[in-house]
C-alpha cells in the first residue's frame, strides 16, 4: 500500500464520528407519539362526534376509517423499513391497502351521484378536507425527521408513502371529530386528502429525501 493510499484511509478514519444505530421501534413510538398529539388536539378543538365514545357509529364510519388506518399504519412501516436500505426488501404492501381504499372514492361517488348532494355539503366536504391536512402535518414531519437521518434508496416511492401516511392517519384523527357518516362525504373528501397529501410527498418532499 503506498504513501497516497495510506494518507487517505488514515484521513477518512480521522474524519468519522460514532452515528447512532437506526431503531425502527424508536421510529414507530415517535410516530404514535405524534398521532397520539394530533388527535387529542383534535378532540380538544373540535369535539368528539356524537356516538364515538359510545360506540353508535354507522358501518361507513367504522369501514372507511379502518381502512384508512391499515393504508396508513403500512405506508408508516414501509417508511421506517426504507430509512435503512436493505437487500431484497419489499415494499408492496402500501400498494395492495392503497387499492382497497381506492375503492372508497367510486363508491362516494355513486352514492353522491344518486343522492343529489347540494352546495352545502361540497362545501362542508372541502373544509374536511383541509382539516384532515392539518392534521397530517405532525406525522408528516417525524416521517420526514426519520427518512433524513436514514438514507431510501428510492426517494420517490419513499416520498409517496410518507404523504399517503400521514394523510391516512390525518384523515382518521379528523374523522373522530366528523358529524357526517355518509359514504359520500366519507368516501370523496376523506380520502382526497390523503391523495392531495400523498402527491405533496411523492413531486414535494422527495426532493429533500436525497442523500
Amino acid at each position: 500500500m503506498d504513501d497516497a493510499t495510506q494518507a487517505l484511509i488514515a484521513g477518512i478514519a480521522a474524519d468519522a464520528a460514532p452515528v447512532r444505530p437506526i431503531n425502527r421501534m424508536r421510529g414507530l413510538a415517535m410516530v404514535g407519539l405524534a398521532f397520539l398529539f394530533t388527535e387529542i388536539v383534535v378532540l380538544f378543538a373540535l369535539g368528539a362526534r356524537q356516538g364515538l365514545m359510545s360506540g353508535q357509529v354507522s358501518v361507513f364510519f367504522v369501514v372507511v376509517n379502518g381502512l384508512l388506518l391499515i393504508l396508513g399504519l403500512s405506508c408508516i412501516a414501509a417508511v421506517l423499513t426504507m430509512a435503512s436500505p436493505q437487500v431484497g426488501a419489499n415494499h408492496d404492501g402500501p400498494k395492495w391497502a392503497m387499492a382497497m381504499t381506492g375503492v372508497l372514492p367510486l363508491a362516494g361517488l355513486l352514492a353522491a351521484t344518486g343522492a343529489g348532494v347540494n352546495g352545502h355539503l361540497h362545501v362542508e366536504g372541502a373544509h374536511c378536507m383541509y382539516l384532515g391536512l392539518a392534521a397530517s402535518l405532525l406525522v408528516g414531519a417525524a416521517l420526514f425527521v426519520w427518512l433524513r437521518r436514514g438514507a431510501p434508496v428510492s426517494p420517490r416511492l419513499a416520498g409517496l408513502y410518507l404523504g399517503a401516511g400521514a394523510g391516512a392517519l390525518g384523515s382518521v384523527a379528523n374523522g373522530m371529530a366528523c358529524s357526517d357518516e355518509s359514504i359520500a362525504h366519507l368516501g370523496i373528501w376523506h380520502v382526497a386528502s390523503v391523495v392531495i397529501a400523498a402527491l405533496i410527498g411523492r413531486y414535494g418532499v422527495s426532493r429533500w429525501l436525497r442523500w
